[in-house]
C-alpha cells in the first residue's frame, strides 16, 4: 500500500530508549532522514480477526500474540521500531542491479546496502507428539519442499496471477534446509498461543539457537488456530513459528488448509511481513508500496476482481487468509522488507554470517 500517515505513532516513538538485553537484536541506524510517522505496531483485535462465513475462526494469531508481547516487554515496541528504520533505510538505499544498457554488474556486498545472494535458513522442527495429529516425516519433507517452492517463486499456481499484479510477483531466492528434527510426547491436546511449547519447563521443547535456526513448533494448538509467528525483534527463547500438527506440509487432515500454505504466511511474519490488509481499514498500511489498500482478510478462493476500499485486492498474496491453493504470490515490495532483514545491520543477518 502506500504510505499514509499516522501521527500517532510519530508522538508515541519520538524518543527510543535501548535498552540492550542478550536476546535482543537490533539494527544499527543511520543518521538518514526516514518517515516514520505511519509506524504502528499495535492492532485492533475486532479487525484482524473479521471472519466471513465458513471461514475457520482466525487463520493466523501473530498479530494478537504481537500486541500481547508488546504489553509483557515494554522495550519491545522500540526494537520493532528500530528494526523497521533499518529496513526502510535499507529499501531507500536499495541500488538497481544494473545500468540501462550497459548489462549490470553485481554489487559489492562489502559495500552495497542489498544482500543479494541465495539465503538459506536451516529449519528446526519441534513436534510436540499427539496420537490424534500425527506428524510423519513425509509431513515433514513435504514442508520443506513447499517453503523451497514459495519462497523460490516455483508455485504452478502462480501462473494465474491477474495480468494487474504479474510484473509484482517476486522469487525471494531464500532455501529452506531441515537441520534437525526433536519430537516429545505430550498428553497435552491444547497448547494455545501462550508460547508453552517453546519451554521444556511447560511441557514443551526449547529453541535451538534461534540467531543461526529457524525453530518450528508442530502440536495443536486449538481454537481453531492455524498458526503463528513471532516477529523481529522479540526475545530469542521464543522465536520462531507454531503451526498446528493437521496444517503441517501435505497432509489431508488439514482440508481445504493442508497444503502447507501457514508455514508460508507464518514464516513471512518472522521476516517481517505483515497481513496484507495491514489490520485495519483502508487507512491502516502494512508498509509495502506494491500491495493494494484494503481492509479486511480474504477467505476461501475469491474470484478475481475482489474490490475494497475502490482498488483490486491481492487475494492470492500469501499473506492474506485464502485457502492453501488460492495463494500463490510475494511481491517485489515484500521481498525488499524481507531481504532487508540480512543485509548488514539487519534483524537477522545472523544467519547469512
Amino acid at each position: 500500500m502506500k504510505k499514509l500517515i499516522f501521527t500517532f505513532a510519530a508522538v508515541a516513538l519520538t524518543v527510543v530508549a535501548c535498552q540492550n538485553n542478550s536476546d535482543e537484536v537490533i539494527p544499527n541506524q543511520e543518521a538518514v532522514n526516514i518517515d516514520m510517522s505511519d509506524f504502528y505496531v499495535y492492532t485492533y483485535d475486532d479487525l484482524s480477526s473479521k471472519a466471513s462465513e465458513g471461514a475457520k475462526n482466525d487463520k493466523c494469531y501473530s498479530m494478537k500474540v504481537l500486541n500481547r508481547q508488546l504489553k509483557e516487554n515494554p522495550g519491545l515496541e522500540n526494537r520493532m521500531f528500530a528494526i523497521e528504520k533499518h529496513t526502510r533505510t535499507f529499501i531507500s538505499a536499495k541500488k538497481p542491479s544494473g545500468t540501462p544498457g550497459g548489462g549490470g554488474t553485481t554489487p559489492d556486498p562489502t559495500t552495497d546496502p542489498v544482500y543479494t545472494g541465495t539465503i538459506t535458513i536451516p529449519v528446526i522442527v519441534n513436534i510436540l507428539e499427539d496420537a490424534a495429529h500425527p506428524v510423519t516425516q513425509a509431513h515433514i519433507d513435504s514442508q520443506i519442499a513447499i517453503l523451497n517452492e514459495d519462497f523460490n517463486n516455483n508455485n504452478s499456481n502462480t501462473s494465474s496471477v491477474p495480468a494487474e499484479f504479474a510484473d509484482l510477483v517476486a522469487n525471494a531466492d531464500i532455501t529452506f534446509t531441515l537441520a534437525g528434527v526433536n519430537r516429545k510426547t505430550s498428553t497435552k491436546t491444547t497448547w494455545g498461543t501462550s508460547d508453552a511449547m517453546k519451554y521444556s519447563s511447560e511441557g514443551g521443547i526449547d529453541a535451538t539457537d534461534p540467531t543461526t535456526y529457524l525453530n518450528l513448533w508442530v502440536c495443536e494448538i486449538g481454537g481453531g488456530i492455524l498458526g503463528y509467528a513471532q516477529f523481529p525483534g522479540g526475545t530469542l527463547v521464543t522465536d520462531g513459528v507454531v503451526i498446528g500438527s493437521d496444517y503441517f506440509g501435505k497432509n489431508a487432515a488439514g482440508g481445504v488448509y493442508g497444503h502447507g500454505r501457514t508455514a508460508t504466511h507464518e514464516i513471512g511474519h518472522w521476516l517481517n511481513l505483515r497481513h496484507i490488509w495491514g489490520d485495519g481499514r483502508c487507512r491502516q498500511d502494512d508498509f509495502v508500496d506494491d500491495t493494494p489498500t484494503s481492509d479486511s482478510a480474504n477467505y476461501g478462493c475469491p474470484t478475481y476482481p475482489t474490490v475494497k476500499c475502490k482498488t483490486n485486492d491481492m487475494t492470492m498474496n500469501y499473506m492474506d487468509y485464502v485457502y492453501d491453493d488460492c495463494m500463490y504470490m510475494f511481491t517485489i515490495g515484500q521481498n525488499d522488507r524481507m531481504r532487508a532483514l540480512f543485509a548488514s545491520g539487519g534483524a537477522r543477518e545472523s544467519f547469512i554470517n
